[in-house]
């Protein structure tokens, strides 16, 4: 699977551009805030502490945020939610760094706690954008590991805006940006359709209680990663004093972003890498790895060195936050989805806060700043490993369901001679291209073909969203059209290619919708008498041979809307018309 197959795919490099240039006030503002307070003759530790502000009231609302959206949807939480925050930069220059504190704190405040929700909307987004489970895992780990770019192109964007057209120019460029990447997200039709189908469910569906998001594992999780957040919080004042020590302005802006260059190319790897492991235990072992990066800013390096080494703990910084998503996600309900990511970022936030606000007390002690990240990430690592037993299973079975709904009632007694339990009639079922849940009433189907048939409804959109989506992406239909068909295609080639199947015979026109009916019929086949019937791969076999004999395209064509049981009689009743004259057998 290669970035440009994902990122080909319709939205994806809209959604990732958008997300990154929206949020590029995070990246910017911190710096631009403490280089605006000290070009106006206020001290570094209370420009830290007005990054910590920013950083704090971010973080703090985002989950409230993200339970608005789960209810009401992306749009009509972030638009507002967009004006607020970066109009509020704007009018930083107009109040300026020498005017009344208080009002300065608010204005920061309101900048902060009004940025809108697009990391963890994005990430409720990406399974309605991308249903293929390997192809998600891939972009997950890309959209993290991008999102270190704010930290290289904010700061380096922020001291070259501050140093060349003053400390005004860095925070109006971040409002600006910021307006600009939340029309881009806002206005895209997955963001528009998005809607999650939350609260109490009919009966027969999850209750109340399944729908609870909090948990203690999940408290335990985000614990853990504030300390990941503290030591991203106190290397930002470790370069500014490194920034001092040394008489070299640049290291203010060049250290956090090399930092996050690294963390960029560890994404890249990081998304190419097969996981067998839980996402529990990959999170704990990449934070061991973050916190052992650290190390060498203990031995106090000068600039050159100080480079290396801040590079160093950044290769394993996207590593640590997709695991953390990951294992949230294992953690919680979809419905409550953007809010459980936004607990994350928000403990993350809430860190960094700290680490900044603390680090900005040691200024004048450059070897207490140089071994705060690494106390921070040790401290996450610790937290993690205890907190392990909660945070999901230790390891991944090939066959593991994930969700109790998944399983249907077995039929036994309820007493020992009377009734049995019948197969439930109501399933509630987690729709995996968008996330939602919705119940169904199964009834008018046999009770053998319930669990199948919720199966093939959770690997599909929610009606709503099919309809949003339909009517959201009419003028682009034809092109989509295209696009899944060419997809199918490839599957259906790629199978024929790995079974031995012989060519179709017949119009050249007819034969791809041919071979696509062979495909789609066999594999439901396979599905029905094996996956879930009672054949075993022996018996399937001597079918398998039967349909390397049926070799008209007309015949295949003709069955496209048969059951899979029924595929053993069809081919039993296909005639010599219908059997190629070439031999079959491998």
């Amino acid at each position: 699977m290669t970035y440009r197959a994902v990122l080909g795919r319709r939205h994806v490099a809209r959604l990732l551009a958008g997300t990154l240039t929206g949020r590029m006030p995070s990246g910017m503002v911190p710096v631009g805030l403490v280089l605006w307070i000290t070009a106006g003759g206020g001290s570094l530790t209370a420009a830290s502490a007005l990054a910590a502000v920013y950083g704090l009231a971010s973080g703090l609302t985002q989950p409230v945020r993200g339970r608005l959206m789960d209810r009401y949807g992306q749009t009509r939480i972030n638009v507002p939610a967009a004006a607020i925050a970066n109009s509020s930069l704007l009018a930083l220059p107009l109040i300026g760094p020498d005017g009344h504190p208080g009002v300065v704190t608010a204005a920061v405040a309101l900048a902060g706690g009004a940025s809108p929700a697009l990391e963890s909307g994005l990430r409720a987004l990406w399974p309605s954008v991308v249903p293929d489970a390997g192809q998600r895992q891939v972009i997950q780990a890309l959209d993290t590991g991008s999102q270190g770019l704010l930290y290289v192109t904010g700061p380096l964007l922020a001291t070259w805006l501050a140093t060349a057209h003053g400390p005004d120019a860095a925070l109006v460029t971040a409002a600006v940006l910021g307006l600009l990447g939340a029309t881009v997200v806002l206005t895209s039709g997955p963001s528009r359709s998005w809607r999650t189908h939350s609260g109490d469910t009919a009966a027969g569906g999850r209750s109340p209680a399944a729908q609870r998001l909090m948990s203690a594992g999940l408290v335990l999780l985000c614990t853990g990663l504030s300390g990941i957040g503290f030591a991203l919080g106190a290397l930002t004042v470790w370069a500014a004093g490194m920034a001092q020590t040394h008489g070299a302005d640049w290291l203010t802006g060049v250290l956090p972003a090399v930092f996050s260059a690294g963390s960029f190319l560890g994404g890249l790897f990081f998304a190419r890498l097969p996981r067998h492991a839980a996402p529990a235990t990959q999170l704990i072992i990449t934070a061991a790895l973050f916190a052992a990066g650290w190390l060498p800013l203990l031995l106090r390096p000068g600039p050159a060195a100080a480079i290396g080494a801040a590079a160093l703990p950044g290769l394993f910084l996207t590593m640590v936050i997709t695991s953390g998503f990951d294992t949230v996600a294992s953690l919680t309900p979809a419905s409550r989805a953007t809010e459980a990511y936004a607990w994350l970022i928000l403990a993350v936030g809430v860190g960094q806060a700290a680490g900044t606000a603390l680090a900005g007390t040691f200024v004048g002690a450059l070897a207490w700043l140089s071994s705060l990240p690494a106390a921070g990430a040790a401290t996450a690592v610790i937290a993690l490993t205890v907190s392990r037993p909660l945070l999901g299973p230790r390891r991944l079975g090939r066959h593991r369901r994930t969700s109790a709904d998944d399983r249907p009632t077995s039929q036994v007694p309820a007493h020992e001679g009377e009734t049995f339990v019948p197969v439930k009639t109501i399933w509630t079922v987690i729709h995996t291209p968008c996330g939602h849940e919705v119940t169904h009433n199964l009834s008018d189907r046999a009770a053998d073909r319930r669990a199948g048939f919720a199966r093939w409804l959770a690997s599909r959109a929610c009606s709503d969203c099919w309809k949003a989506s339909r009517d959201a992406d009419t003028a682009a239909k034809e092109q989509w059209l295209a696009a899944r068909r060419a997809e199918e295609q490839a599957a259906t080639k790629e199978w024929a290619e790995r079974f031995d199947m012989p060519p179709l015979e017949g119009p050249e026109r007819a034969l791809d919708w041919g071979e696509r009916s062979r495909f789609q019929l066999a594999t439901a086949a396979y599905t029905a008498l094996v996956t879930e019937g009672t054949w075993d791969e022996t018996d399937w076999a001597v079918l398998e041979e039967k349909i390397r004999t049926v070799t008209r395209t007309g015949w295949w064509i003709d069955q496209r809307d048969a059951e899979g049981t029924d595929l053993p009689e069809l081919l039993d009743a296909a005639t010599s018309a219908d059997i190629g004259t070439e031999n079959p057998y491998r």
